[in-house]
């Protein structure tokens, strides 16, 4: 099992920056990739970003792209979700969440660990 804990939500002004942090723990050496998806009241979960094992490949929603940016150091370290020029839009609840799979990294079916999730507010 891989337990999955995320931190660093809260409530921002429009504009604002905030940087989410997932750290895993327990059988990590299974773990392909990390990502993290979001959900708004009423909307579907939406992959956000995503970055291999070890931190050397990232992907992207293309609507994301340019403002947010994933990142670790290497594979010991916590998964960061930098969010720059936050819109309230971006409100909702952030997941972190791991694949055992080789490929996919994009739709919630290619994740087999989620966290708990973490609000992010954006106010107008």
């Amino acid at each position: 099992q891989v337990q999955l804990v995320e931190s660093g939500g809260g409530l921002v002004q429009a504009g604002a920056s905030l940087r989410l942090s997932c750290t895993a723990s327990g059988r990590t050496n299974s773990i392909y990739a990390m990502g993290w998806f979001r959900q708004a009241p009423g909307k579907e979960r939406e992959f956000v970003a995503a970055i291999n094992w070890a931190g050397t490949e990232t992907y992207y929603n293309d609507s994301k792209k340019g403002r947010f940016t994933i990142s670790r150091d290497n594979w010991k370290t916590p998964v960061n979700l930098q969010m720059n020029s936050l819109k309230p839009e971006d409100t909702a609840v952030y997941y972190c969440a791991a694949t055992t799979a080789v490929s996919g990294r994009r739709s919630t079916r290619d994740y087999d660990y989620w966290g708990q999730g973490i609000q992010v507010t954006v106010a107008s």
